[in-house]
């Protein structure tokens, strides 16, 4: 949930150090590669957590959009991520009777930046999404996505602009015609998560440049609305296929949206409306699913040059607790997926937030911001952020994960927010945002740090 709940304990800075590669590596050890120095991209006062991003690498602008500063905040970097400007606000999260969280951003073709977040308000909870068409540096338009039912509920969602088209978009979001139906788990350190519910992955659509929205379409009309789907990240290739990832739970009482824990699957379509058969990614193996208390997004889809799609997600064995990260790659357009490919190596049942960014034809960059070292025995030293690029053919092109938050380890009491920014701002250049809490000026806050990782070609 993935956003709803900011937890107030928060701690200082830690700085212990894990056995892994913090700086150039020499080749002998992998591809090289160098870390810029860590930005704060967040001055504001209060909290900062729950950052997603987006590039535009035609001018090497990052975006980066997060919970703070009063509602969701937006900063832009005009040098590649080497500095931010100051933020903003974005408009329509600001109000004494608003709630909002879970933002989301996106660049089109055109240039224009679209931030999404999702609002309760009036009773109604769903997606608001504002334009900014001077490149991020105010937004002048917003789009209120009201839902056909009151007294809804819904959470999460993604945005993705089609690359051919610039006024046309997709929003996907966890939808729910019934909010009586959803209880919650919620994490003392973390968010919540789904107990029960009417989950369904709903996709709305835009043919104005976000102007005006469709009304929301479930992925798997036959079900709904006890489909069990939820978080589905969204990507429209330059063929007009468009890709979605996302948790599926199964549904076991449809009186009360009991549920059983969750698969990945993975989905496509060519006009928003009519949705494939879905693809579970991975074996059907009770102990390779998704606990129900789970808290953070898990699922993050890339699609590189040559259509290859990637995925990753984490998994929580029910008998050993232990959490792992996995990622898979399917070469056929998402028929088939390749045997599963073991991310995180520490055997515990720490936090593995993951997410993916798709590199040169072949490679991908794997990201995961984690409370325990990648190492054996794993120590929970605190949040930190991992990067280690993988190739189709070649395997994993470091010997080992790459800290790119260098000393910065944000406490285990503190809420990162339940994703962080990874994008590719050119073929061998990564851009990565995360949360952590540390210490500010005696007091104790969490705020959102980047940095950019260049690796040798």
């Amino acid at each position: 949930m993935k956003g709803w709940r900011i937890v107030s304990a928060l701690v200082g800075l830690a700085t212990a150090v894990s056995p892994l590669l913090t700086s150039t590596a020499a080749s002998a050890a992998g591809l090289s590669f160098s870390i810029s120095g860590i930005t704060t991209v967040s001055p504001c006062a209060g909290q900062n957590a729950e950052v997603l991003q987006a590039v535009d690498p035609r001018i090497g602008y990052v975006y980066e959009s997060w919970m703070g500063c009063k509602g969701i905040a937006f900063a832009r970097s005009i040098d590649g991520g080497q500095t931010f400007q100051t933020p903003i606000s974005v408009e329509g999260s600001i109000g004494s009777n608003v709630n909002a969280w879970d933002p989301a951003v996106t660049v089109g073709p055109d240039g224009t930046v679209y931030a999404a977040f999702m609002i309760a308000k009036n009773a109604n909870w769903y997606p608001v999404v504002a334009a900014s068409h001077d490149n991020g540096a105010s937004f002048d338009q917003v789009a209120f996505l009201n839902p056909p039912v009151h007294k809804n509920w819904g959470d999460r969602e993604f945005l993705a602009v089609d690359p051919n088209h610039a006024s046309i978009l997709y929003l996907t979001y966890d939808y729910g015609p019934e909010r009586t139906s959803v209880t919650f788990i919620c994490a003392a350190t973390g968010s919540c998560a789904f107990q029960t519910g009417d989950l369904n992955v709903a996709v709305q659509k835009s043919m104005d440049g976000g102007k005006t929205w469709s009304d929301p379409v479930p992925i798997q009309p036959g079900t709904f609305p006890a489909s069990g789907g939820d978080s589905a990240p969204i990507f429209v290739e330059p063929s007009g296929r468009i890709d979605l990832l996302y948790q599926g739970y199964t549904i076991t009482d449809t009186t009360t949206f009991a549920m059983s824990p969750a698969y990945t699957y993975y989905t496509s379509s060519f006009d928003g409306l009519h949705w494939a058969a879905p693809v579970r990614v991975g074996p059907q193996d009770p102990s390779l699913t998704m606990s129900l208390s789970e808290w953070w997004i898990d699922g993050s889809l890339a699609v590189d040059a040559s259509g290859n799609l990637y995925a990753t997600w984490d998994t929580q064995d029910p008998a050993t607790l232990q959490d792992t990260g996995w990622l898979s790659f399917s070469t056929n357009h998402g028929q088939t997926w390749s045997p599963l490919v073991q991310v995180t190596s520490d055997r515990d049942n720490g936090v593995h937030i993951m997410e993916v960014a798709a590199g040169a034809h072949g490679t991908v960059y794997v990201g995961w911001l984690s409370d325990y070292t990648p190492s054996n025995p794993a120590t929970q030293v605190g949040y930190a952020m991992y990067l280690r690029p993988y190739s189709i053919t070649k395997g994993w092109l470091t010997s080992a994960p790459i800290r790119a938050s260098g000393s910065i380890y944000g406490d285990v009491s503190t809420w990162p927010g339940d994703t962080f920014g990874i994008s590719t701002l050119s073929a061998n250049q990564v851009v990565l945002s995360w949360g952590s809490g540390v210490l500010v000026n005696n007091q104790f806050k969490s705020e959102i740090f980047s940095d950019v990782v260049t690796f040798g070609h």
